[in-house]
């Protein structure tokens, strides 16, 4: 078999092996295509590896011996499953890789809106220091979250890791779900989304990028927000209205914004986001941990050997 990987620079810059998939047969590693570049370098690979590159009609239509595509990830919108399926092949993905990373760092950007570390640091560069005659507590941030309410929107396996993370810092979180909206799941108190958004001081997005939630994130939903509450966004960019949600930051109406995703990415630098007041932005880096990574590439494994074995992955995507 031939196994072309589109771009694996993201997931590989270096520091771990695609040898594994030796045993597999041929294998290119691509470090970034262009979707424009894609069907001429797939050609006739059986086997398709994608962390962004799009594998569409064009794909399917000029690589006639495609018999498998996975994502390079748990999101898979980049990958055309309906056509994939009309042609036979089969769609995997890499769920639960990265759960406790990218937990942690939604916590890690409500954190840093809660406390400005940067602040204080430079305060001390500059001489300043509590107690002492010209400290000005009001130039930086620090806010106590026991007690706080946090929304998780979205609550599948990173929301559930997120929202305990949170309960130990003794907020209060109240979390929705497609397929759950009422009833208490280890103190996590499950709600509408309409009284979620409504009673959050913290809330993070969890959710999937589909038809339904591109967008979501506009002026009528930011409007049903506390005043002065965060907003967190660690699933898909797309998600926000991000002209709202720079106005809603720039009035005041939220205190702050901690994102790890962008409706395009690298950056635009005309993004409004960008000079947002009170907005910390990373570079979509919360899957990125080298114990994440390694975790992805052992369920790579996984999903292929038994596509080989049985004709199925593990991990299919319906």
């Amino acid at each position: 078999m031939k196994i072309v990987v589109t771009d694996g620079f993201a997931v590989n810059p270096g520091d771990l092996s695609w040898d594994y998939l030796a045993k597999f047969g041929e294998f290119t590693v691509y470090d970034k295509l262009s979707d424009e570049e894609a069907p001429a370098a797939i050609g006739d690979a059986d086997i398709v590896f994608t962390n962004r590159v799009k594998i569409g009609q064009a794909v399917i239509d000029n690589c006639k011996n495609l018999k498998y595509v996975s994502a390079l990830g748990t999101g898979y919108d980049m990958i055309d499953v309906k056509a994939c399926r009309e042609n036979g092949i089969e769609v995997c993905n890499v769920p639960g890789y990265s759960t406790a990373s990218v937990a942690q760092h939604a916590f890690a950007l409500l954190l840093a809106n809660a406390f400005d570390m940067e602040g204080y640091r430079n305060m001390v560069k500059d001489g300043k220091w509590t107690g002492i005659p010209g400290f000005q507590y009001q130039l930086s941030r620090f806010v106590e979250l026991e007690g706080k309410t946090v929304g998780v929107y979205g609550c599948g396996a990173i929301g559930m890791r997120f929202a305990k993370i949170c309960q130990a810092f003794g907020m209060r979180v109240l979390a929705t779900r497609r397929s759950k909206t009422s009833g208490e799941i280890d103190g996590i108190s499950f709600v509408p989304a309409d009284e979620l958004i409504r009673e959050s001081d913290y809330l993070s997005l969890h959710c999937p990028l589909t038809d339904e939630t591109r967008g979501m994130v506009n002026a009528d939903f930011l409007s049903k927000m506390k005043d002065g509450a965060v907003l967190i966004n660690t699933s898909r960019g797309a998600v926000l209205n991000e002209a709202d949600v720079a106005d809603a930051l720039k009035s005041g109406k939220l205190s702050g914004a901690g994102l790890d995703v962008l409706a395009k990415e690298p950056a635009d630098p005309n993004n409004p986001l960008l000079s947002a007041p009170n907005t910390v932005i990373t570079p979509h880096c919360a899957w990125t941990s080298k114990e994440a990574r390694t975790r992805l590439m052992q369920i790579l494994d996984d999903n292929l050997t038994s596509f080989v074995n049985t004709g199925a992955g593990i991990n299919r995507v319906f």
